[in-house]
């Protein structure tokens, strides 16, 4: 028993007579009666009695006619499935990307993708560059954002625009005569608060201005430093992005001038593996975005 002979088997049973039923599907009705017979002698049961005005189902043909209506129903919503998935309009996403991005870059590019293939569902995995590169690897994640620490023989990768970094305080720890600016220098001594992925940057910069920096707390949530910083435990330090992340009239936001921080991130997937259309759909979208 095959699907071609389900449908012809079902053309019958709707149409009630073989003479309707093979002009429905475009046959003659001697070739749609052998089938109809064959299809009986291999499943040693009888489907139909044949009457002057045509064919009735017996009890096995009722049963027969409900489960191939089924199976046709699900050969079809499957081949849907799967022509829209090859084309990339439904299937899973699966984005990796350091916890900066994913609050701040990523949303925006999704809301955009998801306007444009709402069947679409996503996987987001978030961690530090090691972990997002380690996901890839493994196969879990078919594209990270990452800093830009990785090797180019194994990934393909687009540069995202070079982000600076502000500080965040609340407006008892408000320094500086300028609303919107202040230099590096006038956080010596103050207690900050940074990403642990930019501890080693900003400590480095701060040395180079003459000053060892202060660090009171390094964390992996951007929103905790700034849930602190309206706290007024300290100053934090993050990418311009996290702006408003955090809501709070609280919080005052300033520029570093004469500095050279600033976050260089890239969207990086393997070279040699297959990416899904979806993925391939994504990235594409992005590329537009950036140029």
């Amino acid at each position: 028993m095959d699907i071609k002979q389900l449908r012809y088997f079902l053309a019958i049973a709707t149409e009630g007579q073989i003479t309707r039923a093979a002009k429905q599907l475009h046959m003659a009705q001697p070739p749609l009666s052998q089938q109809l017979k064959l299809l009986e002698e291999e499943l040693g049961v009888k489907l139909v009695e044949r009457e002057t005005r045509g064919v009735v189902l017996t009890e096995a043909g009722h049963l027969l006619y409900k489960r191939a209506a089924h199976i046709l129903e699900i050969m079809e919503s499957t081949t849907k499935e799967l022509k829209e998935l090859d084309k990339g309009y439904a299937g899973t996403l699966s984005i990796g990307a350091v916890a900066s991005s994913g609050t701040t870059f990523l949303p925006f590019h999704i809301v955009n993708f998801h306007k444009q293939y709402p069947k679409i569902k996503f996987q987001l995995w978030e961690g530090d560059t090691n972990k997002i590169l380690d996901l890839l690897d493994t196969g879990i994640i078919e594209i990270g954002i990452v800093r830009a620490v990785f090797d180019s023989k194994i990934y393909h990768s687009v540069d995202l625009p070079k982000e600076p970094m502000v500080v965040a305080m609340c407006k008892e720890w408000n320094c500086g005569e300028n609303t919107t600016q202040l230099k590096l220098e006038e956080l010596a001594e103050k207690p900050l608060l940074l990403h642990r992925s930019n501890e080693r940057m900003i400590r480095e910069e701060c040395q180079e201005k003459g000053f060892e920096p202060q660090i009171l707390c390094q964390g992996d949530d951007m929103r905790s430093l700034l849930v602190w910083a309206n706290a007024g435990l300290g100053m934090a330090i993050v990418p311009k992005s996290a702006v408003g992340l955090v809501p709070s009239n609280r919080l005052l936001y300033k520029d570093i001038i004469e500095s050279s921080l600033e976050i260089r991130k890239a969207i990086i997937w393997l070279q040699n593996r297959y990416l899904s259309a979806s993925a391939r759909n994504f990235l594409e979208m992005i590329l537009s975005d950036l140029s």
